[in-house]
């Protein structure tokens, strides 16, 4: 084969079929390789500007943040419809294998994936896309930094009166603290979205903490803003994990395996769209294993991004190691700085001047307290 991918996420699937398209011959390889994608996502639209229609469940009319005071991000957001992201994503091409992958050796004439049952395939390009587990490129040396939430999918009518906004409206944070939380105890933000059913996710949110903060707490909180609107919990709950430090492995891995995650706002999705097609187009247009190997990471893991990672890394240090009540003032002065800065922040994997900029921008509007932890 040209190229095995392992892992069978929207990561894996979007990089298998652009593959599949450029011409290669490909295998994806996961325990159930065409499992339905049960978590919500979401991105910036502008991250990825062809995606379809039915890709798309909901495209909320107003995004806002409030942190001590509310903030409209005139930027849009929507969230996948998770059939219809796959059925854009998959091509006919791809042949899928059930299994899990075991090991990987690499050499200049390509790689042998060895998978549990101990069937070997060779092939010019291994790419890990096992997301945190990282099956291919090893894990991280230490436990990483998480963002944790514990959600519910409500009746639109009911997540207004949580809210407090109407129907169609996202917010991305909102740093005012539930009913039970303390002034000492680590901040929390409500995030809530439309998911064009006529319902909508509310999650409590730990943006970011080593470890992780407990589902007990996040779970307690939402339930104090619930029975503050005087709502009963309903079932189903959605659980969210995400590790924030993963570091970008020197070895080729895509997705969360290869460091996609946002430090700042554990996305990692509309990165991994929008990349696929340049990481499948490097492996085809190269002239042997080692070459296809070589610049397929220097998409994904070029100089630049190298860097800009860095300084998201040393951003989440910064914010883990505020005083909780200085964590909504922090947020204050990020959604005050213009636009631009703030899309380089959120979305500008390469762009080292944009993100420089708005970690200045940052510095600038801080009061001392603060910018002594950012020095």
């Amino acid at each position: 084969m040209d190229t095995v991918i392992a892992g069978a996420g929207p990561a894996g699937w979007a990089l298998a079929g652009a593959c599949a398209r450029a011409g290669l011959r490909t295998v994806l390889i996961d325990p159930a390789p065409r499992r339905p994608w049960t978590p919500t996502y979401g991105l910036w639209r502008d991250e990825v500007p062809g995606l379809p229609d039915p890709a798309v469940a909901a495209a909320p009319h107003t995004v806002l943040v409030t942190a001590l005071t509310t903030h409209a991000i005139d930027r849009e957001y929507v969230v996948l419809d998770n059939a219809g992201l796959r059925a854009w994503l998959a091509d006919r091409g791809v042949e899928t294998i059930t299994g899990r992958v075991t090991e990987v050796v690499r050499g200049a004439r390509g790689a042998t994936v060895t998978l549990g049952d101990g069937r070997r395939l060779a092939c010019a390009v291994a790419v890990d896309a096992t997301g945190a587990r990282r099956a291919l490129s090893g894990g991280p040396a230490r436990r990483p930094a998480e963002q944790t939430a514990f959600g519910l999918a409500l009746p639109e009518d009911l997540a207004e009166r949580v809210t407090g906004h109407s129907p169609g409206t996202a917010v991305f944070m909102d740093w005012r603290p539930a009913p039970d939380q303390g002034d000492e105890e680590t901040p929390t933000f409500l995030y809530s979205l439309p998911l064009g059913d006529g319902r909508t996710l509310v999650e409590e949110t730990c943006l970011a903490r080593e470890p992780g903060l407990a589902q007990s707490i996040l779970s307690t909180r939402l339930r104090s803003r619930l029975a503050a609107a005087g709502i009963a919990e309903p079932p189903d709950p959605e659980r969210v994990r995400i590790p924030l430090e993963l570091p970008i492995p020197r070895t080729l891995a895509f997705g969360v395996a290869g460091g996609f995650v946002h430090p700042a706002t554990g996305y990692s999705v509309g990165t991994s769209l929008r990349l696929a097609g340049p990481v499948a187009q490097a492996i085809a247009t190269a002239g042997n294993p080692a070459a296809a190997d070589r610049a397929a990471r220097q998409v994904v893991a070029s100089a630049r991004a190298r860097r800009v990672h860095a300084l998201r890394k040393f951003g989440l240090r910064v914010l883990t190691g505020l005083p909780p009540a200085q964590v909504p003032e922090f947020f204050e002065m990020f959604f005050e700085l213009d636009p631009a800065s703030q899309r380089a922040y959120l979305s500008g994997r390469e762009d080292l001047a944009g993100m420089s900029t708005a970690m200045l921008g940052l510095f600038r509007r801080a009061p001392w307290r603060i910018r002594a932890r950012m020095v």
